[in-house]
This record gives structure tokens, sequence and C-alpha cells, in this order.
């Protein structure tokens, strides 16, 4: 139960039972089935007879005590086709994989993806996005070429700064600092 009272697990047969002992808190009527009697309730809405409240109460309660039956129903059922599942070698993953391919299968058949990519299409085949592809494919060459001469340049630049007299010199003083 929860700290109000009611039991909100959707899976009880006592959801929504009150600590009143299986009579509903709001309505006043019984989930047997049968209302407490009208004297539950303060007052009346305008219009209607306390015979009419009884019968609509007692009402309340067979539709009630119907959807506590169709609960159990379901729930049965539910248990039964898990474990059909289970012999049947299927899992959760499993049928989300079923799913995401129907899925996507619905999406490739869908006007939206046909229109799309019909439209991608003839954009691939026009003159505009031919010469914007060979640009930028003789853009990227070019880069290529420069990061490359730029990164034997410095290579290069390093080995004759490791080879000076300088870097010998300071390679040797560190070298003695780790010996001594």
């Amino acid at each position: 139960m929860d700290p109000v009272g009611q039991d909100i697990n959707l899976n009880s047969p006592n959801k929504g039972l009150g600590p009143t002992g299986g009579v509903d808190s709001l309505t006043g009527v019984s989930m047997e089935g049968g209302a407490t009697g009208v004297a539950a309730v303060n007052t009346l809405p305008p219009g209607l007879t306390e015979e009419e409240a009884e019968e609509l109460y007692s009402e309340l309660g067979k539709v009630e005590e119907e959807i506590n039956t169709l609960r159990q129903v379901l729930l049965a059922k539910e248990r039964h086709s898990a474990d059909l599942k289970r012999k049947l070698g299927l899992s959760p993953l499993n049928e989300l994989k079923q799913n995401l391919t129907k899925g996507w299968q619905d999406v490739q058949t869908s006007n939206a993806y046909l229109t799309a990519s019909a439209t991608l299409d003839d954009i691939a085949q026009s003159e505009a996005y031919k010469k914007t592809s060979e640009t930028l494919s003789v853009a990227g060459q070019k880069t290529t070429a420069a990061f490359s001469t730029m990164g034997t340049a410095l290579s290069r630049k390093l080995g004759d700064m490791r080879n000076s007299p300088t870097f010998k010199s300071f390679e040797d003083k560190v070298g003695n600092i780790k010996l001594g």
C-alpha cells in the first residue's frame, strides 16, 4: 500500500482499494459488487433520488467487478503468452529486432522516404552537385598534400635540431641528472 492508503500496483487485484476493507474510498462501493448504501455519501447530486443513486452504485460495483475480472484474465493471458514465447525461444531482444526491422521496412516503403530518396537521387545527378563534389575532392587532395609536406618539413627540422650541439649538450645534462 502506498502512503495514501491505496494499492497503486496496476497488476494487483486490489488496485484502488482503500483501507476500508474492500470498499472503494472514492465511491463508497464495495468491490464485491454491492453498494454500502447511499448513506456513505453525504449529499446526492441535484435531481438524483436515493433509489437512483443506489441503482447507480450497484451498477458501478458490477462494472468495477468486471474490470477486476478482465484484469485477472489479461494477466493470465500475458503469462501464457510469455510462456509460449519462452518455449519458442523468442526473447524481448529478438522481438525488438523484429520490430525495428519491420519499422525500417515501413519507413523505406513510405511515401515520404520514397519522395526524399528520389529528390536526393535527382540532386546527386545534377551538374551543381557534380561540380561541388569535384571541387571538394580536389580541395581534400590539396589539403592532404599540404599537411604531408608540412609534416615532412617539421620532421626534418626536428631531426636537424636533435643533431645540433645545443640539443646534444642539453641531452647530456638531462642524462647526468637521471644518473646522479
